[in-house]
């Protein structure tokens, strides 16, 4: 692993936790964050949707970004959490940010996406409901593929829209030169946004950037970047650190 030396291009702070990590296996990183997190202002819908927060079999938050400002606005509305709602997450680190608050809160322990929730046993069982609802605590626009499927089984999806997900403004021609003067032979994006940001970013370079190696976190988002021209496509099978570290573990580096 000791070869590798990745861009990772998560937001700002989970770029610094991914790139310590790293460093204590040995492993070069440079960060460009990605994906800036602007909170959105509530709205008089959103407030009923947290005063009807009882309302529901489940509430499933999707992102840590959602799980942190979901937070605040159930400090606000509700104090003492209620003790019978059931909390899901799609992965292990936006689900220990909802227990470490004290929350009952269940994600899959195997995949980071909306799929492996969906098979979960404990999410099908709270959805064994008369007439059951779902509040999903997501960014403003994001893949609606959760929703549609449990529309499909007759559940009732509303969202709660907690933030924004922007690129952040850089001077052109920044990705390539990170990627040349610190001879960078890995990206690592989390999300199909992230994906779509570093392409963005990349511009008229993109072809010349999609020989490396792109670490994604699911098949997916590896049959997105595949599409969008990436010819080295690595599916960590998960966001999280630790399963970055295992993809990185079980592919060499490239010698040249």
């Amino acid at each position: 692993m000791k070869q590798w030396r990745l861009l990772i291009t998560r937001p700002a702070a989970d770029s610094a936790v991914l790139a310590e990590l790293l460093a204590e296996q040995h492993i070069y990183s440079s960060s460009l964050p990605l994906l800036e997190i602007q909170a959105l202002p509530e709205t008089p819908a959103q407030r009923s949707l947290m005063f009807n927060l009882d309302q529901y079999c489940a509430v499933i938050v999707v992102s840590k970004p959602a799980a942190t400002l979901g937070l605040q606005r159930l400090d606000q509305y509700w104090p003492q959490p209620l003790a019978e709602q059931h909390w899901f997450s799609v992965g292990a680190g936006t689900g220990r940010i909802l227990a470490d608050y004290g929350l009952s809160v269940s994600w899959p322990e195997q995949g980071d996406d909306s799929e492996a929730l969906l098979a979960l046993p404990q999410f099908i069982d709270s959805l064994k409901t008369y007439n059951p609802r779902v509040l999903i605590m997501r960014a403003d626009v994001g893949r609606n593929f959760l929703a549609e499927q449990l529309k499909q089984r007759g559940v009732q999806v509303d969202f709660l829209p907690l933030y924004r997900r922007s690129l952040p403004v850089y001077p052109s021609g920044t990705l390539v030169a990170r990627i040349q003067q610190q001879q960078l032979n890995g990206l690592v994006v989390s999300s199909e946004q992230g994906l779509r940001h570093l392409i963005e970013l990349a511009g008229d370079a993109w072809p010349q950037l999609a020989s490396l190696a792109l670490f994604v976190p699911s098949p997916r988002v590896a049959q997105i970047a595949q599409e969008l021209g990436a010819e080295h496509v690595i599916d960590c099978r998960g966001a999280s650190n630790s399963a970055l570290l295992k993809a990185l573990a079980a592919h060499a580096a490239p010698t040249a």
